[in-house]
């Protein structure tokens, strides 16, 4: 990607300053690897700026306006001194421009519990997927296509608006409602050559995002014959209907199957999802009216343990150092033995969950009691499961009616190599929505307007496509690993005098032995050297 670049790439990183040693560090293992990109193209070129290098807070503060206004996302870093402490604002990342474009890059990668050293260390081991990503962002000419799926109640634009706009930065993205035609994902190829495929896919991928009302067989024969010939799916589905609306007037609602007729095709694949729901201990917060203070209504938290927070584990690009992903009523998943396909469990619950079976009862009264953790003794329950491989259709020798009438469609028996992702929850990739005087304005996917956190659902998503998609491709950058010792604190802590006086004294008692032991053997064969 370097060595093809046809014009200047320029960098302007807002890590210039007088940081912590933390932050020193990633400001040259920044310029490091802005030299190793430079070895492969004179077309890369950067400099590092400080955004607070004026003495007047007032031009510094409008400075930092125009930055945020650029995308760049400030950090308020705490900073221990003898004397105290202090507070500093930095931009941990920078602005990569490429002819009359500019994208904000992040250098520091937030993560929800995790240790401040970990993130630094974790950012480190992203950077050069990072500033690789935004250079072909802004250099990418020809884009994959992208569509979601409508006409089953699958989640709205708006509902979609966050990660379809986010997946435009990649790929060309698109809406379409099948409706039983086979030209809606496929085309003729014209080709005479009677080897050659009689259709090709008019997409590389579909997202089919909580959809709430049933395929007809025309639609799943349409999907079939799209991933035989190579497409990729994206599927988030709620195998049961449960929903936080139906609870405002009521402190309970009840948990069903949500048949939309797709268990046949999912089964063919590998895949069965299970009616239940997991209950996870690691759960989101929700709010909740516990009283009045003053004639104003008492809110507090309570983590609602049908909303399970994931913290991936596994070492996989997809998933590697993301950050905690949200989600809702999510339901677990089974992989079945299928000749030629590999599974990888990607999306896991903690090691405190279990699961309810359909009919679930969902009452606010358990947040009002501790909850019993002998219930909760399954580890790592399976929700969301990336294929990779081969498959048979589901309509091997049994056609529909409607679409065999037409000789010409190219049926295909068995796919190429392919890749499909499942998760238990379409709620996954919905993005919260504030009404605003302009109209429905949507929230970032991943952030939670009740708790004001950010959760990693957008970067799965984007990181799901970029490997379904690209071929493993820059995301195999993010299987890389940079192992980096930390510092025991405690021990530092604790032993502060000694490796003080151990660092001080040592090396002079060295240099005094090795000129002693210099002195003692000049000493020694001069005086020999005299008796001859």
């Amino acid at each position: 990607m370097l060595r093809n670049l046809d014009d200047i790439v320029y960098f302007q990183v807002y890590l210039e300053g007088d940081f912590p040693a933390g932050f020193k560090r990633l400001k040259r293992e920044t310029r490091e690897m802005l030299d190793q990109f430079r070895a492969y193209s004179d077309n890369i070129e950067y400099e590092f700026i400080n955004p607070s290098a004026s003495s007047d807070p007032k031009e510094n503060n409008e400075v930092y306006s125009r930055l945020v206004e650029r995308g760049l996302n400030p950090t308020d870093l705490q900073v221990k001194t003898s004397r105290g402490s202090s507070q500093q604002i930095i931009f941990p990342g920078g602005i990569v421009s490429y002819r009359n474009k500019e994208l904000p890059v992040e250098l520091l990668i937030s993560q929800i519990g995790v240790q401040p050293e970990e993130v630094l260390n974790n950012s480190i081991q992203n950077l050069e997927f990072n500033l690789a990503d935004a250079i072909r962002k802004l250099t990418i000419s020809t884009k994959p296509k992208v569509a979601f799926t409508e006409g089953h109640g699958e989640l709205d634009r708006n509902e979609t608006a966050d990660a379809a706009h986010a997946l435009s930065e990649y790929y060309s993205v698109d809406y379409l409602m099948i409706g039983g035609k086979l030209n809606s994902l496929a085309e003729r190829t014209g080709s005479d050559d009677p080897s050659a495929p009689k259709i090709r896919n008019k997409f590389d991928a579909l997202i089919i995002a909580k959809p709430d009302s049933v395929f007809s067989e025309q639609d799943k024969f349409i999907i079939d014959q799209f991933i035989m010939y190579g497409g990729k799916v994206l599927w988030l589905i709620d195998p049961v209907f449960a929903s936080m609306d139906s609870m405002q007037f009521s402190d309970a609602t009840i948990g069903i199957i949500n048949d939309i007729n797709i268990s046949d095709m999912l089964f063919n694949y590998g895949i069965r999802l299970n009616t239940n729901l997991v209950m996870d201990l690691s759960a989101l917060p929700i709010p909740l009216k516990t009283g009045e203070v003053g004639g104003a209504p008492q809110i507090d938290f309570f983590p609602w343990y049908f909303f399970p927070v994931l913290n991936p584990v596994i070492d996989h690009p997809i998933v590697k150092n993301l950050n905690a992903i949200k989600t809702e009523f999510i339901s677990s998943i089974d992989t079945l033995n299928t000749k030629g396909t590999k599974k990888t469990i990607l999306l896991a619950s903690s090691e405190y969950s279990r699961t309810v079976n359909t009919p679930v009862y969902i009452s606010l009264e358990i947040l009002r009691n501790k909850p019993e953790q002998r219930l909760y003794n399954k580890q790592h329950i399976p929700v969301g499961v990336l294929l990779e491989g081969t498959w048979e259709s589901l309509y091997h020798n049994r056609i529909p009616p409607a679409v065999s009438e037409d000789k010409e469609f190219g049926f295909a028996a068995k796919s190429v190599p392919g890749k499909q992702i499942i998760v238990g929850d379409g709620d996954i990739i919905k993005n919260q929505l504030r009404s605003t005087n302009s109209g429905i304005v949507p929230y970032p996917l991943g952030y939670d307007r009740h708790t004001k956190q950010s959760f990693g659902n957008k970067d799965f998503i984007l990181n799901a496509m970029n490997y379904l998609i690209e071929d493993n491709g820059l995301i195999s950058i993010r299987s890389r690993e940079l192992k980096i010792r930390l510092l025991d604190k405690t021990r530092i802590g604790e032993n502060k005098l000694f490796w003080q006086l151990f660092n001080i004294t040592v090396p002079v008692v060295f240099v005094l032995l090795l000129g002693i032991i210099m002195f003692a053997y000049r000493k020694k064969r001069f005086t020999n050297m005299d008796v001859r």
